[in-house]
């Protein structure tokens, strides 16, 4: 049996291990991975490759050829530049016996609309009577391929006989363009004549082809009908001058020695380069 002073040690000693509180265990800190010390090696920048040209004459690019350019005059509220002039006459002709006349007016009873009035009674037995004006906006120094059509407003039947030739037949109808202005000039003998090369009568020239005449076969008094001509069989060329400009011209060209009235109702000019199709 154990003595009274060393059993109440034990117990004391057993009490105290019961009340203490354990302390756990530190968790270990993982230790951090190194860092590889040293200058770091650059990333590679790929280099192109480059494309190799090939050698020789290089193919030209073509030229766009421009279309074709149009003008078209109806006539409806004024000449719209068309200007009237006369030829293969005496300069100092007898107003009283040519009868040369022309304007601006409404077309004649039957007809609507306004046209270009032209009139001239042919004593020299080769009266040249044309309209003319100057279009602008083409290529500089280029030559064209001229179309054109035309309305007359006539009265002259088909298959009469005149002075001279038919009143209908024998007014050829002619259509052309030129670099120069078209004008007159005075001959050697004091007639006025054309300064550009119209043809004569029924032949053509460089500057204007015949078209057709004035006779309209459904003519059968003195009404006007309308006739439609156009150079479609009869080409054209002409060059524009250095700043894109042509002159237009149409006329009559009469072997009939007696009086023509007619009207210019509508033109329609059409040029393309040459070689544009």
């Amino acid at each position: 049996m154990r003595p009274p002073a060393l059993l109440a040690l034990t117990l004391l000693a057993l009490a105290a291990c019961s009340e203490a509180t354990p302390t756990p265990a530190p968790i270990a800190t993982p230790l951090p991975l190194s860092t590889p010390t040293g200058t770091p090696l650059p990333t590679p920048t790929p280099t192109p490759v480059p494309v190799a040209t090939p050698t020789g004459t290089p193919i030209p690019t073509p030229t766009a050829i421009p279309g074709p350019v149009g003008f078209s005059f109806t006539f409806d509220s004024d000449a719209e530049g068309w200007t009237v002039g006369f030829a293969d006459l005496p300069a100092d002709y007898d107003q009283s016996i040519y009868e040369l006349d022309h304007g601006h007016r409404p077309l004649p009873d039957g007809l609507e609309g306004n046209g270009i009035y032209v009139q001239g009674h042919n004593r020299s037995d080769d009266l040249f009577m044309f309209l003319k004006r100057r279009v602008e906006g083409l290529q500089p120094d280029t030559s064209y391929v001229v179309e054109v059509s035309l309305d007359l407003a006539t009265n002259v039947g088909a298959g009469l006989i005149g002075i001279g030739g038919s009143p209908g037949e024998s007014v050829f109808v002619k259509a052309g363009a030129s670099s120069v202005e078209p004008g007159t000039v005075v001959d050697s003998i004091g007639h006025s004549r054309m300064n550009i090369d119209k043809g004569n009568q029924s032949q053509g020239g460089e500057a204007m082809v015949v078209i057709g005449n004035v006779a309209h076969p459904d003519v059968t008094g003195r009404e006007y009908l309308i006739k439609t001509l156009n150079n479609d069989e009869r080409p054209l060329t002409v060059e524009a001058d250095g700043e894109g400009r042509v002159w237009l011209i149409v006329g009559t060209d009469s072997g009939f020695e007696g009086l023509t009235t007619l009207y210019y109702d509508s033109i329609t000019y059409r040029l393309q380069v040459v070689g544009g199709g």
